[in-house]
């Protein structure tokens, strides 16, 4: 991951210093607390906004696409935890149409990894790199004893629907067969990254060497296809905007036919049979009915999910760890989601690691 700017290392002083404040503080700064159908904003969370929306400068959607995807990586690197690893190694996965960048981390190399989780950014399938997803997959990899393959995979507008499925697909099926990593393959992903491995599962369902082991999903994108009501609650101030998603869907997809297709819209598929899964939803956010409605109809469907609402964030929280305290507790709550269901698929295979 590319080192931080002066003018980021900053930023992400101020920012820490602040995070550290005590809440009355951070009252003090944020202003009067915030309450939106029945949730109330995280203070620290309410700060940190309040400061970023008075900050000049254009928001990403707005600036040239080079532009905003260098915006995405300058944001990531301010805001994001940088926890320790064994080993980093850069790789490439062949898929159907060419080779992609990815990456892999190793929390502990003294020992093989029980599994492999393998990973898809956020970004709307515009924007986000393997360097604006460095944090999490470091946190992952140092608070599992899963490596963590993180996937490059083609964006839009350049590479529209559904290249970005089928990169997902072919790199989920690169990581199982290699075999490389232990025997249990899980997918993850945050945004339009949990939306890709929502989609892995759909895809590789019915396929001899079957789906992944475990999905976790966080704030995914799960219906292209209509608006939920939290766009209207949450629909600008709240970090990711209304603006952004119709920014985000007008680059990805190429027909209002694709937005109901169920591997741009997994709420509209069917889920019976789908691996175990975690969805983490953050309660402002444009995205959190319907990351809702997902856990909820997989659970419909018989599958064992575990739903996590943070009621007081934003979208993105796994990548602010490095600021302030709540987004390191959420992400805490759902890697012990994360193990305690695998530790469940092992159960029920009669296996243990």
């Amino acid at each position: 991951m590319s080192e931080l700017t002066v003018a980021e290392r900053a930023t992400r002083a101020v920012l820490r210093v602040l995070g550290a404040l005590p809440e009355r503080a951070q009252r003090l700064i944020a202003g009067r607390p915030v309450r939106i159908d029945g949730q109330e904003l995280f203070t620290e969370v309410q700060m940190a906004l309040r400061l970023l929306n008075a900050m000049p400068g254009s928001s990403f959607e707005d600036l040239p696409l080079a532009e905003a995807r260098a915006q995405i990586d300058a944001e990531a690197r301010i805001f994001g935890g940088r926890d320790e690893v064994a080993r980093i190694d850069e790789i490439e996965i062949p898929t159907r149409d060419g080779a992609l960048a990815a990456r892999v981390y190793l929390g502990d190399d003294s020992k093989p990894p029980a599994g492999a989780i393998t990973y898809f950014h956020g970004g709307g399938w515009v924007v986000g790199s393997l360097d604006s997803t460095d944090s999490v997959c470091r946190y992952l990899a140092a608070h599992t004893d899963f490596a963590v393959v993180s996937v490059d995979y083609r964006l839009a507008p350049e590479h529209p629907f559904p290249a970005a499925v089928h990169d997902a697909v072919d790199a989920f099926r690169w990581v199982r067969d290699q075999g490389a990593w232990g025997d249990l393959v899980a997918v993850a992903g945050d945004s339009a990254g949990g939306n890709l491995a929502a989609a892995v599962c759909a895809v590789t369902l019915n396929n001899a060497a079957g789906p992944p082991d475990y999905q976790l999903l966080f704030f995914p994108v799960t219906d292209l296809s209509t608006k939920h009501p939290s766009y209207e609650l949450f629909s600008d101030g709240f970090f990711l905007t209304e603006k952004q998603m119709d920014w985000y869907r007008g680059h990805y997809l190429s027909t209002d036919e694709d937005a109901i297709n169920p591997l741009a819209s997994p709420l509209l598929g069917d889920v019976a049979s789908h691996p175990p899964a975690h969805v983490a939803v953050a309660g402002f956010d444009v995205l959190r009915d319907e990351g809702l409605a997902y856990a909820k109809k997989l659970e419909d469907a018989g599958v064992a999910v575990t739903t996590q609402l943070i009621t007081g964030h934003i979208h993105a929280f796994t990548n602010a760890t490095a600021v302030g305290h709540t987004s390191g507790q959420a992400l805490a709550e759902s890697v012990a989601a994360f193990t305690a269901g695998i530790a469940e698929v092992r159960r029920n295979r009669g296996t243990s690691k």
